[in-house]
């Protein structure tokens, strides 16, 4: 709202509004138009949209990350029945006035989207939501009224995820066992194309040499992958800074992942909160059983123990600004043996912000596991890029099992 003000663009929005110049407001962008959000009370919305942003009940997992139902009123013009991909720990409660309303569900429901006119404003990420969000922009575009479609059903709170992971190197997606023997497994953008085709929520891109080479992730390989997928997209290896961040989210990463360095300098954590929001700050977290019930975080790509407890540091990470953890299980990497659901249950109940459960995924029935386990999403390769497993069928299966995915 700063920056706005200081240029003017304010005035500017409210102008174009007046004068019916179409406008779209993308997640920051609907709370923008508010009067105001719990987020920064000193801080005076547009004053567009009535209402103040709340924060989410304190109950569930904050941030809301990941996909989940868009349910219309009747009035809506663009937005219909359908799941999208959000990243928010701030909404609007209450329909205001005049605005037709879609509404979602996460510990309490939410407006999701509004319109009225030629605005429209939406809680979720349209340009991240797939097919879904693809039609919605094109009627935005063209001003097409949406055709009524049959309600999605059972679906009602975030939705578990099935993450593929790119373990890149020299710009080649590849895999091994804890990152030893590796061996080429295609190219980054292709086989993010496929995924997301089979179903994938989201694609995680890890440099895997960034950190013990130490350099930077490579740029022009995030812009690829980038480019051949509408879904959000996660990118470690190589941040160091705020700086090193931006570069990346300027490629088109949705979220980065940190994991050496913020471990040798915890404060990147906050910095990178401060920075840019703790929906874009993924805390990965490689950990190996020490003991009956204690796992060291391992560091550099495995190479060194750097902390006695793993779960502390999860807890810790989240307090300084992490919204995520990404925690896989040295033992179980490359291994498909299974997750170490006892690693992944103690993190998964000592913190607020969605836990990513890597390493070990071999069969299906891994997978529910670690969903039984506390995980909010499941990350594999080997599976994906040796064609043993498709995403669209493990998420057959756990439909099966009663476990809500996006299908």
């Amino acid at each position: 709202m700063a920056a706005l003000r200081a240029r003017g663009l304010d005035r500017a929005v409210r102008d174009a509004i007046t004068s019916g110049t179409p406008l779209l407001g993308i997640c920051l962008g609907l709370q923008m138009l508010c009067e105001a959000s719990e987020e920064t009370p000193d801080v005076a919305g547009l004053r567009v949209i009535d209402g103040t942003c709340r924060r989410l009940p304190t109950g569930v997992r904050v941030p809301h990350l990941g996909w989940n139902r868009v349910a219309p009123d009747p009035d809506m013009r663009l937005v219909t029945d359908g799941v999208a991909a959000f990243a928010n720990s701030y909404a609007l409660r209450e329909a205001p006035p005049g605005w037709a309303t879609a509404w979602t569900s996460h510990g309490g429901r939410f407006v999701s989207a509004l319109e009225r006119g030629d605005l429209l404003a939406c809680q979720f990420h349209p340009e991240l939501s797939g097919s879904y969000g693809a039609a919605l922009l094109d009627r935005w575009l063209t001003g097409r009224r949406c055709a009524r479609e049959p309600a999605v059903n059972g679906t009602s709170g975030l939705l578990r995820r099935i993450v593929p992971c790119l373990d890149v190197r020299d710009g080649r997606v590849v895999k091994g066992i804890r990152f030893q023997g590796l061996r080429d497994a295609g190219d980054p953008a292709e086989q993010a194309a496929l995924y997301e085709a089979q179903g994938a929520d989201e694609i995680v891109m890890l440099d895997v040499a960034a950190s013990p080479e130490g350099r930077d992730t490579q740029i022009e390989t995030v812009r690829r992958v980038r480019a051949a997928i509408r879904i959000p997209l996660t990118v470690g290896g190589g941040v160091r800074a705020v700086e090193d961040a931006r570069r990346l989210l300027a490629a088109g990463a949705d979220k980065v992942s940190v994991n050496t360095a913020a471990v040798r300098r915890p404060a990147l954590l906050a910095e990178l909160a401060e920075a840019f929001g703790r929906q874009c700050v993924v805390l990965a977290i490689d950990a190996r059983r020490a003991s009956a019930d204690k796992w060291e975080v391992l560091i550099v790509g495995g190479r060194d123990a750097a902390s006695s407890d793993a779960v502390a540091w999860a807890r810790e990470g989240e307090r300084l600004g992490a919204g995520e953890v990404l925690l896989t299980s040295w033992d179980r990497d490359g291994t498909r043996a299974g997750h170490d659901t006892e690693l992944l249950r103690a993190v998964a109940d000592a913190v607020r912000v969605p836990v990513i459960a890597s390493g070990g995924v071999g069969t299906r029935e891994h997978v529910a596991a670690a969903f039984a386990a506390g995980a909010d999403a499941v990350l594999a390769a080997s599976v994906f890029h040796d064609g043993d497993e498709t995403v669209e069928g493990i998420k057959a299966d756990l439909a099966v099992r009663g476990i809500e995915v996006r299908r």
